[in-house]
């Protein structure tokens, strides 16, 4: 049986990190968050602009995404620091995460008096967490308590021919296997929804992936609509150009190849909570940080993010494999990249790629850092915004 070696949670998968996260309800508690954080060795914080002057769905996705963060199984406890006034009421996000039954302590800012006593006040609690989850051991755990996010990235040709594939390779193991994955970057599947919707469990989940598809392509219509704006309104990048992907189908048929060939179960909403074993697409745009952040709110320990182009990005607390299968790219970017699955192109099967990529993923999964955690990049936490 394949295992990995974690840390046990009260509720739902188990981590693959035990640090203690330090998460402000709202920007303006962005500086008293940090500087705790900077105190306490074992703590990592999430500064954003977000959290307050926000109305309707656009609060509704911050309030879901930050409280996906703060119950996400890498972090052992958290420390919600708010300023006191804002809409998204730190109460309300230090008790969606203590549902979960994690340790969870509170700091608000004009209750404690100023910024000093608010950092003191929260780098003894955010102490006191660090000391608890140093004595939680790990323990072994079957792959079916591992729940993978697939992202793509810089994409180049090489990535649908190669790390793509790869990819999918484990992820189709890992649902094998009774856990979970999930992809996502909905505005990159732009003409392959009909090969998406045949891999369907039912009717009903078919029909979500062709209206969670079909809504974005109406947003982006509207977002595009401007005469004066045509030459901002391309989705592929140049770089994506340069490496040979030149149209958003020939994105999106190189870009499924992540996702294996295993039947989709379902379409969880943003900041939505993975329901089970299995593979689903998430609802969010193709935004690196975006995509990622909900990865993460939905549960994903860590994240496999192909790229041929080669990106440094990271997530704090959550390891973001890199894989690339473009040989030129590893050598250039070698401590940027995790995986090389370039050995495709030049004779490697795709079950070889993958096997060497499964094992490495396991090793990540048991504490062995990923390039991004060890040069310490936090790109990629972003809130999305309608």
């Amino acid at each position: 049986m394949e295992t990995f070696m974690g840390y046990r949670r009260p509720r739902g998968l188990p981590g693959v990190r035990n640090l203690v996260a330090v998460i402000p309800s709202v920007f303006c508690a962005n500086t008293v968050a940090r500087q705790i954080s900077d105190r306490v060795a074992g703590t990592v914080s999430f500064c954003h602009p977000v959290g307050c002057s926000q109305v309707g769905l656009d609060l509704e996705l911050t309030a879901r995404a930050l409280k996906g963060l703060g119950r996400h199984p890498n972090f052992y406890g958290v420390v919600v620091v708010g300023l006191g006034c804002e809409r998204f009421r730190a109460r309300e996000l230090a008790e969606s995460i203590a549902e979960a039954g994690k340790p969870v302590e509170l700091v608000i800012i004009q209750e404690e008096g100023d910024t000093l006593k608010a950092v003191d006040k929260g780098a003894r609690l955010a102490a006191k967490l660090v000391e608890e989850a140093a004595r939680q051991p790990r323990e072994e755990f079957p792959l079916s308590q591992l729940c993978l996010g697939l992202k793509c990235g810089g994409t180049d040709a090489t990535s649908g021919l190669a790390a793509n594939p790869s990819l999918g390779w484990v992820a189709d193991r890992i649902v094998e296997a009774g856990g979970a994955a999930i992809f996502t970057e909905v505005t990159e599947l732009l003409g392959a929804e009909h090969i998406l919707a045949r891999r369907a469990v039912n009717p009903q989940v078919a029909g979500a992936i062709m209206a969670t598809i079909a809504d974005m392509e109406t947003r982006l219509q509207a977002a595009t609509a401007s005469c004066g704006i045509q030459n901002r309104s391309a989705l592929i990048s140049p770089g994506n150009e340069d490496g040979g992907v030149t149209t958003v189908v020939e994105k999106a048929l190189g870009g499924i190849h992540k996702a294996g060939r295993s039947p989709i179960r379902g379409v969880l909403a943003y900041g939505e909570e993975v329901k089970g074993p299995g593979l689903y697409l998430l609802d969010c745009a193709g935004h690196d940080g975006e995509a990622v952040t909900g990865l993460v709110a939905s549960g994903c320990q860590i994240v496999a993010f192909t790229t041929g182009r080669g990106t440094p990005t990271g997530f704090s607390g959550v390891p973001v494999v890199k894989i690339t299968g473009n040989s030129a790219t590893f050598q250039r970017m070698q401590f940027n990249i995790d995986f090389n699955a370039g050995g495709v192109i030049e004779g490697l099967s795709i079950a070889g790629a993958g096997s060497e990529l499964l094992r490495l993923i396991k090793r990540v999964a048991s504490g062995e850092p990923a390039r991004a955690e060890l040069l310490q990049h936090n790109e990629l936490f972003c809130v999305t915004r309608v």
